[in-house]
Order: C-alpha cells, then sequence, then structure tokens
C-alpha cells in the first residue's frame, strides 16, 4: 500500500501561502481521481485543490483557518500502489474561484503545514485528525433541513458531495442539503444548473420553531473572506484619519430626468439606477479636483493621483462585502455606467467577478438603499483617500421661500483621508457633485 502526498500548490502571482478554508474530506474517507479535497484562500482568489488519485485519506496537514506555505504537506492519500510513500506524478492543478476581498496583511505560515513532512510530525497529526473535521463556517455543507424532494438519486450515507464553494453557500441559504441534489458535472459535481433544477421541483420548509428559551452559543471561527475584510477595515481604522462630511442633496429634478430616461430607453439600454448619475457627477467634479481620486502609500509616504477614475461599488453579497470596480469611468456615458454597474453586481453575486475585476480601484461608492438610513459613516477603503456613501432617499417639506412643499431629498455621507484631504476640498467636492446632481443637465454638459 502507497502513500501519496499532497503539497499546497503554488497559485502563481507570487504567493507564498494561503489559509485553509475548507476541508472537503477527513481522515478515512474514499477518494476519486479530480475530486475535489480542500479550499483554501489567498488575497485574491479562493482554489479549489483536485485529488490527482483514487484512494483514502490517511493524513491532514492543517487546520480550518490555518496558513499554509506553498510547497508544505496538506494531504496524504493511501493509494493501491506498492511502497511506503510517493510524491505526485501528475501536477495538482487547482481551480481557482475569485475572492470578493482582496487587501490584509499576510500571517505567518502554520508550523503544522511546515514540518509535516516528516513521520514525526506526521503520527500525532494523524490522531489529532481521527475525529471528523468541522466545516468551515463560511464553505461549510449543509447538515439536514433540506428538502425530501430531490433532482436524482440521494448520495450514500456519508458521502460528500462536489460543490464549489459559492453553491455550497447558496445552497445553505436556501436550506437545502446537497446530499438530495443530483449533480450533472464530472464525478456527479454539483453546479448552480442543478440547484436551479432542484428549486424548480419544489422542495418542502422545516417547520417554524416554538417560543422555547433558546441557550445555545454558537462559535463562529473567522476565516476565509470573513477574515479578510476584518483585516481590511481594521487596517483602514488603524492607519486613516478619517473625516466624515454629510450634505443633503435635492434629487427631485435627477429622479425626474431618470424616469424620463428609463421610460425612453431602447430595448438594449439598462435601467438606470441613481449610482450612474453619482459616478458622472463624481467623474466631473475629480476633473476639477484630481487629489481626490488618489491612493496613498502610508510606507513610502507618497500620494498616486490617479488620471483614470475606476470607482469601487462597494456590495453585499452571500459570502460578505466585495468591492467590484467599473473601470475608467472618465470616458463612460450614463449608458455604460449602467450597463457596467448590472454587469459588475451580478458577478459579484453569483461569485463569477475575475480579480481584475475586484482590484484597482481609485475612489469607491457605498449605498446601502432602501435601509441607507439618515446618516453613515463609510470607512474608506484602503489605500484611498475617499469613499462616497449613499443614504436613502426620502420625500421631506422643504421651505421655498414662501411655502412648504414637498421634495425627493437624499443624504451623501462622505468619509476622506484627512491626512492628504483637508476638510475644505472635502466640503467642495461633495459640494460641487450635490451642485451636479441637483441640475443634473450639467452632468451631461461636454458630455
Amino acid at each position: 500500500m502507497a502513500e501519496h502526498t499532497i503539497k499546497m500548490p503554488d497559485v502563481g502571482e507570487g504567493v507564498a501561502e494561503a489559509e485553509l478554508v475548507e476541508w472537503h474530506v477527513k481522515i478515512g474517507d474514499p477518494v476519486r481521481e479530480d475530486m475535489v479535497l480542500a479550499a483554501v484562500m489567498t488575497d485574491k482568489a479562493t482554489v479549489e485543490i483536485p485529488s490527482p488519485v483514487e484512494g483514502e485519506i490517511s493524513w491532514l496537514g492543517a487546520e480550518i483557518g490555518d496558513v499554509v506555505a506553498v510547497g508544505a504537506p496538506l494531504i496524504r492519500i493511501k493509494t493501491g500502489g506498492e511502497g511506503l510513500e510517493e510524491e505526485s506524478s501528475k501536477e495538482v492543478t487547482p481551480t481557482p474561484n475569485p475572492s470578493p476581498q482582496g487587501g490584509g496583511e499576510p500571517e505567518t505560515a502554520s508550523p503544522k503545514a511546515e514540518n509535516a513532512s516528516t513521520d514525526e510530525a506526521a503520527a500525532p497529526a494523524q490522531s489529532k485528525a481521527k475525529a471528523p473535521t468541522p466545516p468551515s463556517p463560511l464553505w461549510g455543507g449543509i447538515k439536514g433541513g433540506g428538502s425530501s424532494l430531490s433532482t436524482g438519486a440521494p448520495r450514500p450515507e456519508g458521502e460528500k458531495p462536489l460543490a464549489s464553494p459559492a453553491v455550497r453557500l447558496r445552497a445553505k441559504e436556501a436550506g437545502i442539503d446537497l446530499r438530495q441534489v443530483a449533480g450533472s458535472g464530472p464525478a456527479g459535481r454539483i453546479g448552480h444548473e442543478d440547484l436551479d433544477a432542484f428549486l424548480s421541483a419544489g422542495r418542502s420548509t422545516s417547520a417554524p420553531r416554538g417560543m422555547s428559551r433558546n441557550t445555545e452559543i454558537t462559535e463562529v471561527k473567522v476565516v476565509g473572506l470573513r477574515r479578510k475584510i476584518a483585516e481590511k477595515m481594521a487596517l483602514a481604522k488603524r492607519s486613516i484619519p478619517h473625516i466624515t462630511y454629510v450634505e443633503e442633496i435635492d434629487v427631485t429634478a435627477l429622479e425626474e430626468l431618470r424616469a424620463a430616461m428609463n421610460a425612453s430607453k431602447k430595448p438594449d439600454q439598462p435601467k438606470l439606477t441613481i449610482l450612474p448619475f453619482l459616478m458622472r457627477a463624481m467623474a466631473k467634479a475629480i476633473g476639477e479636483q484630481p487629489e481626490i481620486n488618489a491612493i496613498f502609500d502610508d510606507e513610502a509616504g507618497i500620494i498616486r493621483q490617479h488620471g483614470g477614475i475606476h470607482i469601487g461599488i462597494a456590495a453585499q453579497t452571500p459570502t460578505g462585502l466585495v468591492v467590484p470596480v467599473a473601470r475608467h469611468v472618465e470616458a463612460r456615458d450614463i449608458w455604460d455606467c449602467g450597463a457596467e454597474v448590472g454587469r459588475l453586481a451580478e458577478a459579484a453575486k453569483s461569485g463569477t467577478a475575475s480579480r481584475e475585476e475586484l482590484s484597482g480601484s481609485t475612489i469607491t461608492i457605498t449605498s446601502l438603499g432602501a435601509m441607507g438610513g439618515i446618516v453613515t459613516t463609510p470607512v474608506i477603503n484602503h489605500p484611498e483617500v475617499a469613499i462616497v456613501g449613499v443614504n436613502k432617499m426620502m420625500m421631506r417639506p422643504v421651505w421655498d421661500g414662501t411655502q412648504f412643499i414637498p421634495r425627493k431629498m437624499m443624504n451623501l455621507s462622505s468619509s476622506f483621508d484627512h491626512r492628504v484631504i483637508d476638510g475644505w476640498d472635502a466640503a467642495r467636492f461633495i459640494q460641487r457633485v450635490k451642485a451636479l446632481l441637483e441640475t443634473p443637465a450639467l452632468i451631461f454638459v461636454g458630455d
């Protein structure tokens, strides 16, 4: 009986380590060739590690949340061949899934993963891993509570279904037991289309819980995307002295124009929200104040002002906060901005956004839509120097000099890096955006 060792693969772009965010197997599990064994996350992508051989899991070299160095032993599989141990004759090709959030400081590689190449390290790790490894809170599988209906035959007891992290999260939110879903992909892998087929067949819902006292305490380990978000938010608040400026905007005329443009739009044109108008207003205001569209390199003490306006659109997805980027807004008209916002929103929601689409912003817009509240205090997307926050729109009485009239009002809550943007300049920028939004025809002048 031979033993096959799988090492942490080189995921490219100079990445020296990756965080283990999910185990798909446990010790003693049988595995097939190309079956996904684990998922790891770098600053830019989630990568699935497939099995190059068929056999049985004999050793796992890390726990969820560990940061493992590239080249460190990660998994050992007993195969049917002869000999004590063999290295992979096939190159393990990781399968990337773009990660919605970059940033964060690299962590020290796990000693367990670095030192697990010796037999002395393997023995204690093997005994420790005899208990089933729990799934990651972010990417974990579903435990019961799913539908009794199925689009195919249920899997045998104990066999874990194959699915990407995005599919698992979608199933978890829908209360679907993936063991009841038939996969149409290689080796029975479940895709989004299989979930669609399962949902179209209908499913049962669990009975509502009674009004009994609940004393449960659930511990959720902060790993993967949630940890990247936490690290980046902490970095931004720790290193950037924020100043937040709030201004009230009368968007009555803008809403009338938006409704008229949507009513007369061509079939191939997108339905316009307020974001494309805000993007164009920001682009015009940045043309007059280029220092707002900048990146501050803390370590080098250099401010890099960008000619290209690359606006990040902060968006909430099932996996957490992501910031897809609309590039070169200075060269896009209203309709192009609207189409790009829609495309990026769909890519972020489905988890298909590329690394390039999730990095490289020079200024960010954040909006909570109808839940936006009256005022927010946005956190700057480090290393940028400004972020514009959209609050909810409300009908309010406004005094016009002789009487109160109903007007559609909306607040902008915007934060700036006070190290490089003075309060006066921050206010001047927002006042220019306000003027453009309140007289929306000005947005189109010069386009």
